[in-house]
């Protein structure tokens, strides 16, 4: 198993930087195809994602919507098309190397926190460090960096059961940015969180990833998430349908 290396946490206070359009994108998607059977879910989708850019992914039920995220992170193969993340083309590589793609290189961040309910917030936020090699020591300190950020000081100790649901969700950010990824991917990040709580919420994300410099991509139904994102990409019927700015 590959150690990750062991860096400061790059989201110390400062002045975001905001999107590097004068880069090229971190992750970029072509004619990305996925069929299931006989229905074809995503037909020659395309998308783009510079660093430090935070891209809203909308659209009804069932247009495809998550499988655009789950073949633009490794978890599905698309059947054509092209995924490359920072340079590198991804989409044909084996389940085995995409899933250690995943864990060192990408963050995730789901719509119930998805966090161990036996582990204290730190180790929770410290797991795909120590799933990457990472020594105990190293993880828990490079885990422990997130809390103050996260408006999470004095809750490292407490289980999942113990916090409510905003701080569980700050403490899945936490886990998703703590490798420093180059993208993350949120999938309906708010969509178990009152209004207030989640305007919260998407605002420290998209905070984060400014300072950063990560990739965020965000699959979303709320309107008002989707405007705290530079970008929105409509999807229907399996196509994308629009892009409009913030």
């Amino acid at each position: 198993m590959t150690a990750l290396p062991i860096s400061p946490m790059p989201a110390a206070p400062g002045t975001p930087t905001g999107p590097q359009l004068d880069e090229p994108p971190v992750l970029h998607g072509r004619g990305v195809t996925k069929r299931f059977g006989a229905t074809t879910v995503l037909a020659d989708a395309g998308l783009a994602v510079h660093r430090g850019e935070a891209v809203a992914v909308t659209g009804p039920s069932g247009s495809g919507k998550s499988t655009l995220l789950h073949c633009l992170a490794g978890i599905l193969a698309p059947d054509e098309g092209e995924i490359r993340l920072a340079g590198e083309r991804i989409d044909g590589w084996s389940e085995a190397r995409r899933t250690e793609l995943r864990r060192e290189r990408l963050g995730f961040v789901f719509q119930f926190g998805q966090l161990l309910p036996e582990l204290p917030a730190i180790e929770n936020v410290a797991l795909p460090l120590l799933l990457g090699g990472v020594s105990r020591r190293d993880a828990v300190d490079r885990a422990a960096q997130w809390f103050t950020p996260l408006g999470l000081t004095g809750l490292e100790q407490r289980r999942p059961g113990q916090l409510s649901g905003g701080q569980e969700q700050r403490v899945a950010i936490a886990r998703a940015l703590v490798t420093g990824p180059d993208v993350v991917f949120a999938d309906e990040p708010t969509g178990a969180l009152d209004s207030e709580t989640g305007r919260q919420t998407i605002e420290l994300l998209t905070g984060l990833v400014a300072r950063t410099r990560t990739g965020l991509v965000v699959v979303t139904h709320d309107a008002e998430v989707a405007a705290r994102c530079h970008r929105t990409v409509v999807i229907r019927d399996g196509r994308i349908a629009a892009e409009v700015p913030a």
